[in-house]
């Protein structure tokens, strides 16, 4: 491990051993217990590993923890606002009988051993008590919320980390680089102020004005250092936001602009986030940070923003003293078009009428087909955001059928397959319930656990069928609310997700049973069985919801390829 004093202050620690302690630790890690780091955790570890995170050596211990959460400090004093932490399950931990001073190999997806961690706590924490004092927030409408409550293990494993190497990526290397890598280059160019402009979006005309603005006006040199971890649900990819901003680079002065990418996962947590990236900047070597307005924030679902316009510059202001890189504010741009650019809202002409596109409308607006007026982007970027969000008439989706057993799920999901098949206009696969059970999860019973496993992995092989264009119907019972708002998440990702509620009613559901299943279950032959000794979590907003009770199968086909239909993503079929 090596201390590199970074430019501004502070200690720069990179935590991967040399390469004769590498190999020795890779050959004690056959002998010890293994963990498969989740995409967050791998996120962390790898900044963690390159000194991003510093002064951290590792995920936080309960004090560390404690502390972090409450007061936004490490248990030394020193300023740190977001809780690192390794979440595991409690078979993981009782199996292995973890305890202080055991050591664990953390493993990548492909199965290489990433570091070893010497555990020094293991505890379980108080989820709702880290949200709301690290997001502000315990409602469940906010993504990392949700995480939190719904996706985290409940047990977290803090200790010191020995990284075997560092993790590597295939795409874009030229535009990777480690803390100890911008600095080099840095000293190499003879660049003593940088700024580092924080995006997790494609860089359009307002976004390239801030960040000329910023560069202008510190007069530094400008990193543009964009996430390409993990962001909130519905941003774009980052290998088509790379793109996007490869294709604006030549916009700025090549002498005096890189572009580095940031393998962070965010938190969307506002102030403590804005905080938590002018730090991470401050190890990159950066000497300024420009925070604008609602940094790294997020909304609810009616669209109300879970923090002020400009709370994260008045949360960065109160630790400001002990930073080594300075605050940069910039107040909200708005286009003006007796200036033809953007300029900040106070200095814009008296009564104008502000121009504004969200990412969600401009999305949209892409599936659309509609036209992106100039004033707003450029046409290289569009071009890279129409490849990545065709209309909707040539991107895949996903048609989810859920309900109880014998609502009529699959009779209808079958119609609309062979109406789509007979359209001819793209694949279509059916994934129909017992198909999947037999072929995919023939090993799985129907505790809850078994059926979330079983959704998720139709989940995963319908977002593969749409991210390829593709049409994919799944028809399941899929009961549970969380489960199926993951699969939306996963899928919505990467084409389009219509959620079909068969909204039968018990009473004809059991009627309709040809294998009398409900009377079985009633009599205590079979548990976990759907409607009867296992809930049926009802959608509150399907995008279509259908009653079958009195009506035929063909009609309630027909209303969801009418529905398919009223939203662009097929034709108009002739009998429709």
């Amino acid at each position: 491990m090596t201390d590199l004093v970074p430019p501004h202050g502070g200690t720069l620690k990179d935590l991967v051993v040399d390469e004769t302690r590498a190999q020795k630790l890779k050959s004690e890690a056959t002998q010890m217990p293994d963990w498969d780091l989740t995409e967050r955790q791998l996120w962390d570890v790898e900044l963690l590993l390159n000194g991003a995170f510093s002064p951290l050596e590792g995920f936080l211990g309960k004090e560390g923890y404690n502390k972090v959460v409450k007061d936004a400090r490490l248990a030394d004093g020193t300023v740190w606002p977001m809780p690192i932490t390794l979440d595991v399950t409690d078979e993981f931990v009782s199996n292995n009988l973890l305890e202080e001073a055991s050591r664990v190999a953390l493993r990548s997806p492909e199965g290489l051993v990433i570091a070893i961690l010497t555990i020094t706590d293991i505890w379980r924490p108080d989820i709702e008590w880290e949200a709301k004092n690290v997001l502000g927030t315990t409602s469940t409408d906010h993504p990392t919320v949700h995480k939190l409550l719904h996706e985290t293990n409940p047990v977290y494993v803090g200790g010191t980390l020995e990284g075997l190497e560092h993790p590597t990526h295939h795409t874009f290397q030229e535009h990777r680089y480690r803390p100890q890598e911008t600095r080099r280059l840095f000293t190499k160019r003879g660049w003593d102020r940088v700024v580092g402009f924080q995006t997790r979006n494609p860089m359009h005309r307002v976004h390239c004005a801030l960040a000329s603005r910023a560069a202008r006006e510190t007069e530094a040199n400008l990193l543009i250092h964009p996430v390409v971890g993990e962001t909130k649900p519905g941003d774009v990819d980052h290998f088509t936001r790379t793109r996007c901003y490869k294709a604006v680079l030549d916009r700025f002065n090549p002498q005096t602009t890189e572009l580095a990418l940031l393998p962070l996962a965010m938190r969307m947590a506002g102030p403590r986030e804005a905080l938590w990236h002018a730090i991470i900047r401050q190890n990159y070597g950066c000497s300024h940070f420009p925070i604008g307005r609602d940094h790294a924030g997020c909304s609810d679902d009616d669209g109300k923003d879970f923090y002020g316009p400009y709370e994260a510059q008045e949360y960065v202001g109160r630790f400001e003293d002990e930073l080594d890189i300075e605050i940069v504010r910039f107040e909200e741009h708005v286009y003006s078009e007796k200036k033809q650019g953007y300029v900040p809202k106070s200095e814009a002409e008296e009564g104008a009428t502000f121009k504004y596109i969200s990412g969600t409308q401009l999305r949209e607006m892409l599936k659309s087909g509609e036209k992106i007026p100039g004033w707003f982007s450029y046409p290289e970027v569009l071009e890279q955001l129409r490849e990545r969000y065709p209309s909707r008439q040539e991107q895949g989706f996903t048609v989810f059928f859920t309900g109880l057993p014998s609502s009529g799920k699959s009779t209808i999901a079958n119609i609309v397959n062979a109406k789509l098949l007979e359209h001819g206009s793209r694949p279509v696969t059916l994934l129909d319930g017992d198909i999947v059970r037999k072929n995919l999860s023939s090993e799985l019973g129907f505790s809850k656990h078994d059926r979330d496993l079983n959704i998720r992995r139709i989940g995963f092989v319908a977002s593969e069928i749409t991210k390829n264009r593709g049409i994919a119907l799944c028809a399941n019972i899929a009961p549970y609310q969380e489960t199926r708002r993951q699969v939306r998440d996963l899928i919505e990702e990467v084409g389009g997700f219509i959620l079909v509620h068969v909204d039968t009613p018990v009473e004809v559901c059991k009627k309709r049973d040809r294998k009398g299943l409900y009377e079985k279950a009633e009599e205590g032959i079979i548990d976990n069985f759907t409607g009867v000794n296992d809930p049926f979590e009802a959608p509150e907003n399907p995008e279509v919801r259908l009653d079958t009770t009195e009506t035929t199968p063909e009609q309630a086909a027909n209303r969801v390829l009418l529905h398919l239909q009223s939203e662009g993503f097929i034709e108009e079929f002739q009998n429709a």
